[in-house]
């Protein structure tokens, strides 16, 4: 039997996409509103499909924020650094925790008593200091942060996605390094033999009023054997602008649109002497070694990225082991003078905060210390009567900072999302699926010289309809409450 999706039952049940029936996308709802509302004789007379899909998008955001079930969740084990960066379609968070052996989540708290300010850099006399320095301009080149390198925005270093095929490729941090580790699983068309994919990382800096930049970058090539060659591993300064240039696509052996990391061409800049600004590690003895790159010309640039990308030659045998490229210690240096306030990070505020137990896990709120009758907690403030520590948010640089005593937990966050994020996202429950055309609907009207008569009922229309949705997305069951109420008959007794 077919379901009205067009699904068989066998293979709905014999799937993993269980329970979406209770959505339907917000494609449907775009179309199904033009053909029930857009129209000759009916409530809006013409309107564009992009008009449509705009309100449709906004009434996803704003019924997002406060009557689907828009709560998501994200799970890591915080780092040293005690910092998590911002989930790339956060709007809010609901609740931080941290999880123990048993699976039960401890609550964390936020502070307001601290904060990561913008640091401004001084000289000794603590006059302001408007001189570039290197770290004003990379961001964990020493790659100490483990969660600096993502695929997608929001961390200091982007990063080309590991081809899946093979299972074992990957581009990570590993113990303050960045590997890169390749396996054989990229064909070259019309022969047998396979290269391993082209990768690349890259971090934009911002290079305004400078003219020349220095790099140097610790490498390590990996080595030959019969059946692959050398690791070839380059770091320098392009502009990302090279011609049919993409480094998200790591395939060089496509026939259309190979990628183009295995070679040196897309590092388009040059050095006062007329070289390309790079340096390439290839010996192939996969031990460490530094390089240096000199006078890479930026005067007519605004912004840059610092490239790296790896590569091995002639990896023909798909028997053998991974092959791994390292890069660390990446440093950029400069003599410039800045129009802008230079940034001295980390903030003493904030190492020094890291640095120490917080005050709620410092004592147990029982002796004369705090209170003069022992036993006793009269005036306590309960945000601070708690040991599961404390937490805030920069939202300046999009990161959660943790208190010293969460370092190496497991944390959870759990966030509202616009649900906007993906395309999977974009959906809708069919308790709110009227509440939606009802949003559109008076968006449109309201916005238009011809509905300015009908905008205040479609107005009072939208508003029952969210308040119908909110009801139903409660999702309130007579037997539960019940069995709820039947505990607040019984006597407290004092």
């Amino acid at each position: 039997m077919g379901l009205l999706d067009g699904t068989t039952n066998r293979e709905y049940y014999q799937g993993n996409d269980f329970g979406n029936y209770q959505f339907t996308s917000l494609r449907n709802i775009i179309e199904q509103f033009i053909v029930a509302y857009v129209g000759e004789n009916k409530i809006i007379p013409k309107v564009s499909k992009l008009d449509v899909a705009f309100h449709a998008q906004r009434a996803l955001q704003e019924l997002s924020f406060d009557t689907f079930k828009s709560v998501k969740s994200q799970q890591i084990d915080l780092p040293p650094t005690l910092v998590m960066p911002l989930p790339h379609d956060y709007v809010n968070y609901t609740k931080l925790s941290w999880v123990d052996t048993s699976g039960i989540k401890h609550p964390l708290y936020p502070t307001n008593s601290t904060s990561n300010p913008f640091q401004i850099l001084q000289n000794e006399d603590k006059s302001y200091d408007f001189t570039v320095p290197s770290t004003a301009l990379l961001k964990n080149g020493d790659f100490a942060d483990a969660q600096s390198v993502q695929i997608s925005g929001g961390s200091d270093w982007t990063k080309t996605s590991a081809f899946t095929g093979s299972g074992t490729d990957k581009v990570h941090v590993v113990s303050g390094e960045l590997v890169f580790e390749h396996g054989s699983n990229a064909p070259i068309p019309g022969t047998t033999s396979k290269t391993s994919r082209a990768y690349a990382v890259w971090q934009e800096i911002d290079v305004t009023n400078i003219d020349l930049l220095d790099l140097s970058a610790l490498g390590k090539s990996a080595a030959s054997v019969t059946g692959k060659g050398v690791g070839t591993l380059r770091v320098g300064i392009s502009t990302l602008t090279y011609p049919n240039f993409d480094p998200t696509v790591t395939n060089p052996n496509k026939t259309n649109g190979p990628s183009l990391n295995n070679t040196d061409e897309v590092f388009d800049l040059q050095t006062t002497s007329g070289a390309r600004a790079l340096v390439t590690f290839n010996d192939g003895l996969a031990t460490n070694s530094t390089l240096t790159l000199t006078d890479v010309d930026v005067s007519g640039q605004t912004q840059v990225y610092v490239l790296i990308t790896s590569f091995i030659e002639d990896f023909t045998d798909t028997s053998l082991s991974n092959s791994q490229n390292v890069v660390d210690n990446i440093v950029i240096s400069c003599d410039a003078i800045s129009e802008k306030l230079q940034e001295n990070t980390p903030s003493s505020t904030w190492e020094n905060y890291k640095a120490n137990t917080p005050s709620e896990n410092q004592d147990d709120y029982q002796d004369d210390t705090y209170w003069k009758m022992s036993g006793n907690r009269y005036g306590l403030d309960p945000q601070y009567a708690q040991v599961n520590g404390s937490f805030y948010i920069d939202s300046r640089l999009g990161r959660i900072h943790f208190s010293s005593n969460i370092s190496g937990k497991t944390v959870i966050l759990d966030y509202i999302s616009d649900s906007l994020g993906t395309n999977d996202e974009m959906q809708v429950h069919k308790f709110a699926e009227e509440a939606m055309y009802k949003y559109i609907a008076h968006a449109i009207i309201s916005t238009s010289s011809y509905g300015q008569q009908l905008a205040p009922r479609f107005k009072k229309e939208k508003f029952a309809a969210i308040r119908q949705a909110k009801l139903r997305l409660s999702n309130i069951k007579l037997e539960e409450l019940t069995q709820v109420l039947r505990g607040k008959s019984k006597q407290i007794k004092h």
